[in-house]
């Protein structure tokens, strides 16, 4: 077994990697056990990624040329963390330079005018970027944050508001026409939400839909308008917010007429841990795909601890994994060294920041966290049985499609912790130290 450790000692990341010797399992070991199970299995991968906001672009962009390589590497490289899902917006969002749409004259129903010029600047270039780093195509989704503001009932990109219902046909058009506009620059659309945040009336972008309203958007408009243009290879997800209510607007729009429609439940991580919600809506709907698609350390809410914020990260990747989540979205994989740009200083924190004055990079310690995942559990990879002797160790299993079994352990408390993995009739001894997390690869 080989484990590699991230600690967290004196303000400084201290990776480890040490070989372990499985020895035959000894009658009576019954303490400190960690159990794995790999003939029991649950949900499969799709794998992990983050956001290129307009907000990720611009930072990106103020890199110098040795550190852009050097960022990419980081999460697109062989060595790094091997990103290969990511997530950007229809028009602007609340992580956009300032507020913007393809097009904003209610007179032109053939959408004569629309231009994706905004995208040209800052988003293309580091998806072109990040593929060519990846070396191969990434799996993409595009969310929209709010209509044209001639669309909507208040009239405004912020605030709220709803689509109007004579625009309804209008709007599943643009979309389909950003997702197309997308596929000639040669990245092709895999998964979509029909709208970020759809019960939040935000000071940015932001539209409400209740569940009524959105299933009859994606029923009767966005669905049927996706099949009639050639894209309904695209994966729809609805809800696209907090976790609380995930399994309620599962149940209010699938249905026996919507199930074919709807590929998956898209959720957040801004109210909290309810992992059980995860598990609900996947006992519900075992086929659905369910991708965590937002989390950041927003300032406003949470301080600058590193290792507290990184282990807020490892806590909430390992509920949802266990409750039944199939994709990991980062937010910005990029922001300045504010915390953005975002045009109503909404400023977060993102797993690499980058001062645009000096054109460096600082990597965060949630970056090497999320890390411990997305470097070993690769897509494909299956869920696998587990039961541990403690809730001080939180724990996660799976085994790769070449069958490499992927154990993931967090200790957020200050005592080191005892482990012994059984498996396969072996046992497998380390001490987990205080404030650390480790991957083991069996």
């Amino acid at each position: 077994m080989k484990l590699i450790t991230t600690c967290y000692e004196n303000q400084k990341k201290e990776v480890i990697i040490k070989e372990c010797e499985a020895t035959k399992e000894i009658k009576g070991v019954e303490n400190h056990v960690v159990n794995l199970y790999p003939e029991v299995e649950y949900q499969t991968i799709l794998g992990f990624g983050g956001a290129v906001t307009e907000a990720a672009g611009y930072a990106f962009s103020k890199l110098t040329k040795e550190n852009k390589e050097k960022a990419l590497e980081l999460y697109f490289g062989t060595e790094g963390n091997h990103y290969h899902m990511l997530r950007s917006h229809i028009d602007s969002c609340d992580f956009s330079i300032g507020m913007y749409a393809a097009m904003n004259d209610p007179e032109d129903k053939e959408l004569a005018s629309f231009t994706l010029i905004r995208d040209e600047q800052y988003i293309f270039p580091l998806l072109i970027a990040a593929a060519d780093k990846a070396g191969e195509p990434f799996d993409l989704m595009l969310t929209p944050w709010s209509p044209p503001a001639f669309m909507k009932t208040n009239g405004t990109r912020t605030h709220g508001g709803k689509l109007r219902e004579e625009y309804r046909k209008t709007w599943a058009e643009y979309i389909c026409r950003y997702s197309k506009e997308y596929e000639k620059k040669g990245f092709r659309v895999n998964r979509m939400t029909i709208q970020n945040e759809p019960a939040a009336v935000q000071t940015w972008d932001s539209c409400l839909f209740t569940a009524e309203e959105e299933k009859a958007f994606l029923r009767d408009y966005l669905y049927p308008t996706l099949v009639e243009q050639g894209l309904g290879h695209i994966k729809l997800n609805i809800w696209d917010h907090n976790k609380e209510r995930m399994y309620e607007r599962a149940k209010e729009i699938i249905d026996e007429e919507t199930d074919s429609m709807v590929d998956g439940v898209a959720f957040h991580w801004y109210s909290g841990d309810h992992f059980e919600a995860i598990e609900l809506t996947h006992e519900a709907f075992p086929e659905k795909e369910l991708i965590f698609t937002e989390g950041c350390v927003e300032y406003s809410r949470f301080d600058t601890d590193q290792l507290k914020n990184a282990q807020m990260y490892a806590h909430d990747i390992l509920g949802n994994l266990n409750g039944g989540m199939t994709g990991f979205l980062d937010w910005n994989i990029f922001l300045d060294e504010k915390g953005g740009p975002n045009h109503v200083g909404n400023y977060c924190d993102a797993p690499i920041m980058v001062n645009t004055q000096t054109g460096e990079l600082d990597v965060k310690l949630s970056f090497d966290y999320i890390g411990h995942f997305s470097k070993y559990i690769r897509p494909g990879a299956k869920r696998i049985g587990l039961s541990k002797y403690t809730s001080d160790l939180e724990v996660t299993a799976f085994k790769n499609p070449e069958g490499t079994l992927v154990l993931v352990a967090l200790n957020r408390t200050q005592k080191n912790i005892p482990v012994v993995i059984r498996v396969n009739g072996e046992l497998i001894e380390f001490e987990l130290p205080g404030s650390t997390i480790a991957t083991a690869l069996i």
